[in-house]
């Protein structure tokens, strides 16, 4: 198993896309926005803009890497035969996800720390270690729900349809969840949408910690939720892949 997730990192390490949109985008948008506004202070959470953000940017960056890393090439996998030749090997097909995922959340890692990296270093911002650790651990373990999302569309969807909808979903998510505008500038149908969707609960929690306060537990049990159906759901779409495979 150890084998198959480091060859699944060198193989996303490799794609564009995934740079572009998991590494510079979020960095550059960070860079470019902490210029404009990270000396304001934002009203609705009481972080200076350079912080809120960090946190903002990191989200995106996290949801963009769970699902571009899984839901494309997962699809790819199964349409190419690579289904098959995982289906003779001695890896039963939970281990299959589990590894998927395993390998998926490692790849969250860079643009956690690289916009926290730009951060301290461009903005000056600065957080305690134990509160780094914190927000860090949070937003990583956050972001399964994102993750088992794709398997779900790679395992269920083409790869010329798994592409748009994954994308698609990647915006909406990070829209609905306030990571590129503030939740007050929604319109009210906006609003009850973003208030059920778990890129809201999963911004909520990291602008919570660098705040310096405990994650309300209506925010943590949305995204504990979010993480068990979507990976059930995970699962489910897997098994139906097998069956057509």
């Amino acid at each position: 198993m150890r084998h198959y997730i480091k060859v699944e990192m060198l193989r996303m390490l490799r794609n564009k896309r995934y740079i572009i949109f998991v590494v510079a985008f979020p960095v550059g948008f960070y860079l470019l926005y902490s210029n404009l506004w990270g000396s304001e202070s934002d009203q609705a959470t009481g972080l200076r803009g350079s912080v809120l953000l960090m946190v903002s940017m990191a989200a995106y960056g996290a949801l963009a890497a769970a699902m571009m890393s899984t839901a494309v090439p997962w699809s790819q996998e199964r349409h190419s035969g690579w289904l098959r030749q995982l289906q003779i090997t001695p890896l039963p097909g939970r281990a299959i996800i589990l590894t998927k995922l395993a390998s998926s959340m490692l790849l969250v890692l860079p643009s956690l720390l690289l916009v926290g990296l730009a951060a301290v270093l461009t903005q000056h911002v600065s957080l305690p270690p134990l509160q780094w650790a914190e927000l860090i651990l949070a937003m990583w373990a956050g972001t399964i729900p994102f993750a088992a999302l794709g398997l779900a569309i790679g395992s269920l969807l083409p790869p010329d349809t798994a592409q748009p909808v994954a994308m698609i979903g990647m915006f909406g998510l990070a829209l609905l969840g306030g990571l590129w505008f503030p939740e007050s500038m929604m319109p009210a149908a906006m609003k009850s949408i973003a208030h059920v969707t778990p890129s809201y609960d999963y911004a909520r929690v990291g602008w919570q910690i660098a705040a310096g306060e405990a994650p309300h537990a209506a925010d943590a049990a949305g995204i504990l939720a979010w993480g068990v159906a979507l990976v059930a759901l995970a699962l489910v779409a897997y098994r139906r892949a097998t069956v057509r495979a």
